[in-house]
Formats: structure tokens, sequence, C-alpha cells
């Protein structure tokens, strides 16, 4: 077990205060002097040390006793080769399985079969007992008439009638492939994800192809190939010789990633300055035999050169090449190449600028080499570059293209033969979530928004689809909640499974053309996980640091909370500005409420600087990841206490992992005012170690010095609350080191902190154990009660 070799490393040295410091982010109305209490008339809570053991112990029977206690909570529907009907499974308590087919035209739902009477026939047939709540179907057809069905079961296919329940062993049906089964009972008819007369959703921007080392072309007369890092082509039926286009190419400095034309005229191919990611390292140090095993791999980090490529195009008929007049592309490889359909002298590809503040998409003629900007988009900030969107439509030459250019997420037609917008599809204060797919022959965009809806969590995921003109939008979702849908293989019918974190899911059957509901297929039984005591998740809402946004959040209390006392806060925390990250969903029993059952509060909040809101709401991490929406969160705190006394804001603690590993040790670094304790764990901590995708789309490149003011190394020496590192030594997401300089500027600092590596654990939280010292720190630093003492079996149960 991993947990046998863990390390736990308590380092106490006489703390030194540098009266020079000063918090990066300065202190406003929500920071600096630590925030009394809301209500001076209740009392803090303060447990015995028995009380606290007794809610140790508590704590660790509801991590058992709330398992399998919620059921029906999700529909996947096996629609039927009619397209009109579809079966399904619902588990139930004890594992026991209960099978439905419902008929989506008139919505009629009843049991697939008598589940006696077919258990009963299967048993005598295969020879083998099937208990009723047990047979695990994975696949199964209907006849039209539902009075026949043909199931596989153990990987063995049979046949039934549904009239007389006679059941016999049969063939694998005509046209089903297992590749076809989703291994969870799933089986699309047709296909998943495909409906009539609608195109398949691409080409979006792909990434740039493998190196290729030959190519044959289209008209299969020629194939071209790479020899010693320089270009030949020779006749594809070997008659004659290989002829040769460069001579400048060299295994160092190769040309490559080989594309033709659809004509076979020309194909373009790049100079490519190959630059070999430099190298990070880690030991393992629980390795068999008496050495440590040093593990290495190229890791790009911030500022680091890139591999390059100078685009050329190479002309068959005068046997030349001719470098392209465009930017050199030293960021995100070679691009994907879109052949205008008719006229193959043209393509466009895409470039997005190192930086993150500038995408294109490049127009090139083949006969001149020549490069013109189609679309030119520019930022004095960033552009999200994992969420750029682009469609190619070749037929009608229009591409659709969502951005944030007006400050909110939308959808464009745009003239690809000049770049020239046609319309705006979709426009106001809210924004474009997904596309889910397109109709081309239709002129329809099926996609997923959030905030369309006033009065609702702006996060909602809604569906919808509109025209490509911008008008007829039609909404499939209506319930003021957080959707997920899935379609029928023809998109004429979908099933929509809605919920809230303080609302049970409902699963509802609707009509694709209107989004009229057919019938509620189920409704999510969670009595028994109620009936143990705990309480759903409240939203909460506040004012963020503008005065004006709303900042959305949820709160989770303990079972048995007094209202008449005041109890510590911890935030779980991630602000990473790839999403958003408080829950919308009904969830069941997880950390977070076990955490509240020691006592606890327990919030997650979603500040500025992450997505999923307007440009502007986005925006405030720039070049800013020390931020991390911590002016809002702390106002939002300060407002739920305002509201619940029994929120006691001047003991907050709060911690992470990964992104939330360097937010949380950055609380008590640049915000001790609030904050204080903190547990960090595996914590990219410097933007600098860390990846460089991720950083430099946030911080920005040049690596200038704001990565180093922004440091949790750099400002190690702040600290004036409580924290607890947690990493582990086989990190390959974040190097560990990136926690081993926090821990070694805190110690030249001469800081008291604590510091727990785990032998051979990667990117994680420390596990089982690391979530337990987590537990433990948190009462010792906000309860200030010493936890367990597990040696000696203080517990009756750990």
């Amino acid at each position: 077990m991993i947990f046998r070799n863990i390390i736990y490393l308590t380092v106490l040295i006489a703390s030194i205060t540098d009266v020079h410091s000063q918090p990066l982010v300065k202190p406003g109305k929500s920071d600096g002097v630590k925030a009394k209490p809301a209500s001076a008339a209740l009392a803090a809570y303060k447990p015995t040390r028995e009380e606290m053991l007794n809610r140790y112990r508590q704590a660790t029977i509801m991590d058992s006793i709330v398992r399998d206690k919620v059921f029906k909570t999700n529909v996947v529907a096996n629609w039927q080769t009619d397209g009109q009907s579809f079966w399904y499974r619902n588990t139930l308590k004890d594992t026991a399985q209960e099978y439905y087919y419902v008929n989506a035209v008139n919505g009629e739902k009843q049991k697939a079969f008598d589940h006696a009477r077919l258990s009963q026939a299967l048993s005598t047939a295969a020879g083998k007992n099937y208990n009723p709540s047990r047979m695990r179907i994975s696949n199964m057809f209907f006849d039209n008439a539902g009075k026949q069905v043909t199931f596989q079961i153990d990987a063995k296919w049979w046949k039934a009638d549904l009239t007389t329940y006679e059941v016999v062993s049969t063939s694998t049906p005509v046209g089903f492939r297992e590749s076809d089964d989703d291994n969870n009972g799933r089986r699309l008819a047709g296909g998943r994800g495909n409906f009539a007369n609608a195109n398949e959703l691409g080409p979006v921007r792909r990434r740039g192809r493998a190196f290729r080392t030959d190519s044959l072309s289209p008209d299969k007369l020629w194939v071209v190939f790479v020899r010693e890092g320089n270009v030949y082509i020779k006749p594809a039926n070997n008659d004659g010789d290989s002829i040769q286009f460069t001579t400048d190419g060299s295994r160092e400095k190769p040309y490559g990633n080989l594309t033709w034309s659809p004509d076979s005229k020309a194909f373009v191919g790049y100079k490519i300055n190959r630059i070999a990611d430099k190298q990070v390292h880690y030991i393992l140090t629980s390795a068999s035999g008496t050495r440590g095993e040093l593990r290495s791999r190229g890791y790009a980090q911030p500022g680091d050169d890139n591999t390059s490529y100078e685009m050329y195009v190479f002309n068959i008929g005068d046997k030349k090449k001719t470098k392209v007049e465009a930017d050199l592309i030293d960021f995100s490889g070679p691009p994907y190449l879109n052949w205008r359909a008719g006229d193959s002298k043209y393509f466009t590809y895409e470039k997005v600028d190192r930086g993150h503040q500038r995408f294109r998409i490049m127009e090139v003629n083949t006969e001149t080499a020549k490069a013109r900007e189609l679309v030119d988009e520019k930022t004095t900030t960033f552009i999200y570059e994992q969420r750029i969107f682009t469609y190619y439509m070749p037929d009608t030459h229009e591409i659709l293209w969502v951005t944030e250019k007006d400050g909110w997420r939308h959808i464009y037609l745009l003239d690809e033969l000049t770049g020239k917008e046609k319309n705006q599809v979709t426009k106001g204060d809210w924004v474009v979530r997904e596309i889910d797919s397109i109709d081309q022959r239709k002129r329809e965009i099926w996609f997923r928004a959030s905030g369309i809806n006033r009065g609702e969590d702006p996060y909602f995921v809604h569906y919808y689809r509109i025209g490509f003109d911008g008008k007829g939008l039609v909404k499939l979702t209506e319930a003021n909640a957080n959707h997920r849908v899935s379609f029928s293989p023809d998109r004429k019918y979908y099933i929509d499974n809605y919920s809230r974190v303080d609302m049970l899911p409902v699963i509802e059957l609707r009509r694709t053309v209107d989004g009229k509901k057919i019938t509620e297929i189920e409704r999510a039984d969670i009595s028994a996980y109620l009936a143990t005591g705990v309480k759903l998740p409240e939203v909460f809402v506040a004012k963020g640091r503008d005065g004006a946004t709303d900042i959305w959040g949820v709160v989770f209390r303990p079972r048995n909370f007094d209202p008449k006392k005041r109890y510590p806060i911890i935030e779980q925390i991630y602000a990473g500005p790839q999403d958003a990250f408080v829950p919308k969903n009904f969830t069941q029993y997880g950390e977070t409420q076990s955490l509240a059952e020691l006592g606890f509060i327990v919030v997650q909040i979603d500040g500025m600087g992450t997505y999923n809101r307007s440009k502007a709401f986005h925006d405030v991490c720039w070049q800013n990841l020390a931020d991390a929406g911590f002016p809002d969160r702390i106002l939002w705190m300060k407002a739920l206490a305002t509201k619940y006394p029994y929120a006691d804001t001047s003991r907050v603690g709060i911690y992470g992992t990964s992104a939330g590993g360097q937010n949380a040790a950055g609380a008590v670094l640049f915000h001790p005012g609030f904050y204080d304790a903190a547990v960090a764990a595996c914590g990219c901590h410097d933007n600098r170690v860390d990846k460089q995708w991720w950083n430099e789309q946030w911080m920005g490149y040049p690596v200038g010095k704001h990565y180093d003011e922004q440091s949790n190394i750099t400002n190690a020496h702040k600290l004036q609350g409580n924290l607890l590192l947690i990493v582990g030594e086989a990190d390959e997401n974040v190097p560990s080191e990136s926690t081993y300089r926090v821990a070694d500027a805190l110690i030249k600092a001469g800081k008291d902190f604590e510091f727990l590596a785990v032998p051979g654990m990667g990117h994680s939280d420390g596990g089982v154990y690391g979530r337990k010292k987590k537990r433990d720190f948190f009462v010792r630093s906000l309860h200030s009660i010493e936890p367990p003492k597990r040696n000696i079996k203080e517990l009756a149960v750990n």
C-alpha cells in the first residue's frame, strides 16, 4: 500500500516577521483587518475534544451509510430501429435492475417485460438460474409491435415471445456490431449523434497532422516523401526517377507535414526548426532496490522556445518550392488546411499567435504563395485559444465562428471568400456554451447557452436551435435548472435531464420540433438519502467587488448544527480560468459535506476571473492569477455571515488542489487578514514552473516581472496563518519542485508550516491519507482541538 510509504514532515521553525512585506493584491473594503463576527450575540462553536472525536466517528459512519441511497437520477435511452421507441434500465437499492419500454410518440411507458416470467423462462433455456431483479441485459431489440424481444445477456443472444414467454437461443442480430455498444447498455440504432439531413460537426479547428514521410497525391499519380530532411517526388507507378525538390533540409531542420491540394497540382509543407522540450525530473524514492529511480520527461514551461514552421508551396508543374508570405508558425504546430471547394488554388488555415492575443484566418494563393488575412481578431487581454470554434461550409463558402469579440461568446456567420461578417447569429448579454451540431441543409445551429433566462443562475445550461440568419430561436429546455439533453438518432425526440444542487433530477421526454413535453419519464428518488439527515446544499448569491455583479456559490452545513452558535468557514477553491467550478447539478454526498460534518460551514464560490460569464468577468484573471477572485469571495462570505450569523468570518480556512493549491496558498499569503488556515495540494505555486500552454494563456507572453510578483515562492515570507503543503513526488502535471520551492522559501523566511510528501503519488490531493491530514489540520487550526491519535486507536473508526 502506498500509504505505508508516507512521509509526514512537520517543519517548525521560529517565526520571523518581515516588516517590509505587503500583499500583492492590495487590501480593499473586503480585506485587511480581520473581520469581526457578524453577531456578537452568538457564541462561537467550541466543541469539547470528546465531542470532536464523536464528530469524527459520525462523519466516518456517514461516509458509509449515504451510499446506495439515491436512485433514478439518469435515463440512458436505447433507441429502437423505428426511431419512435426506446428501452432503459433503472438500478435500484442493492443494485436491483428494472427495465422499461417507452413509446415516444404517445409517451406511454410500461415495464419492458414481466421480469419474473422472463427470468424463469431464461433460466430454463440457459440451464442457469437468473434472478428477476439481477438480470443484466446489455442489448435489447423489440419488434414493432413490442410483442417479441431479442436480447443479450452474459454475451449470449436470446429471443423471447412476450405473449407466451418462450425463450430460445438465437444468433447475433443482423447489422449489430459490438463496436456500436458503449458498454453501458446503450446502443443507438443508426449510430450515435447523427440525424437526418444534417452534417456531422466538422471540420472544426483540427490540430496539425502527424509528421508524414510519404503521401500519395489525390489523382494517385505522384508520391511525395522526405529523405534526410529533404522533399522528393516520384511517379506512383515507380516508372521514373525521384525528383529532389529541396536541398537545404537536414535531420535537425527537416521539411515535413506534407499536404496535397485536391487537384494534385501542388502540395504544402514546412521547413521545421525543431526545438526539443527541456526536461523536468523526479525521483521515485520508494522504488524497489536500494536506490530511488530517476524519471525525466520533456516539459515546456512559460518562456521556453517552441518548434517553429515555415510554410512552403511546392508546385508539381515546375518542380519548384516557394515560401508563403506569412508569419512564422511558432505556436500550436502546423495547422489544418481547408481547401476551397471548386478551386484548389486557395486554402485557408488558422493561426493563434503566441501570447494568445491574436487569432487569424489566413487565405493562401498556391500560385503566388501570397497570404492575406480573412479574419484578424486582436485583444489587449487574451483570446481563449482552447475555446475558439470554427466550422467551414465549402459548398456555400461560409464559415461559422464563435468568438467573444462583442464581450460575450456568440456565433457569427462569415463569407469564406472575403472574411466579411454576413451576420451575427446570436447576440445579447449571455454566452454560447457549446455548439452541438450544424444542419447545413436547413441552415440551423443546435447549441447550448447560459444566461438567457433572467432571474436564473446564469451558469445553468439550456439547449436551443437557431437559423443561420439569427432568426427562429427555439428553446428546447424550460425548467429553472441545469440541463443535459440526449437526442434520438433522427433528432425527432430528446430526453431532458435537469436538476440543481438543491433539487432532485427530473427526466422528461420531449419533441424536438417545438420543444413540447411528451411525458415525464422519471423523477429521482432521494428519500432514503434525505432520511440520513443530510441536507441539500444551499445556493447563495452576493454582489462582487464592483457592487453590481452577482457572485454565485453554494453552502454545505453540518447535519445537526446549532444556528445559535458560530461555525468556522472552510472554502474549497479552484479558480482556474479555464472554466467555472461551483456544482450546478444535484450531487450526492461528497468531501464538502463530509468535511462539514466536523463542525464547519463549507462553501464553494466562482469569483471573477473564471469562465462562462462575460469577457469582462473573465478578463480579471489576465496577467493576474494571484487575484483568484478573492475580493469577490471575501465579500460573498461576509454577505453570507450577515444573512446567517452562524457563519463565522473570524475563523476561515481554505483548501484546493492544482490551480486550487496555488489559490489556497495565495489566500494566506495575500489575504492574511481574512484567511487563517490553508491546505494547498500539488499547487502550481509559480506560473513559470508549470506547463507552458496553460500559464501563457492567462499570464501572457513574454514572461514578465508579473510572473515573479505573483509567485507563491516569491511571496512565501508573507505567511501569517497556518499552512499545510501536500505534494506527490511523482507529479507529472505540475512539477513537484513547485511545492518544494515554496517549502524552501518558507524555511528560509523562518516560517512555521506543515509539509506532506507522498512517495509514488502523482497529481493528487494526497489521497485518503492526505484528506485525513487535511481534516486534522483544520480541526487543529480552526477548532483549536487536537485531532484523534490514530496510532493508539483513539477512534473506534478511522
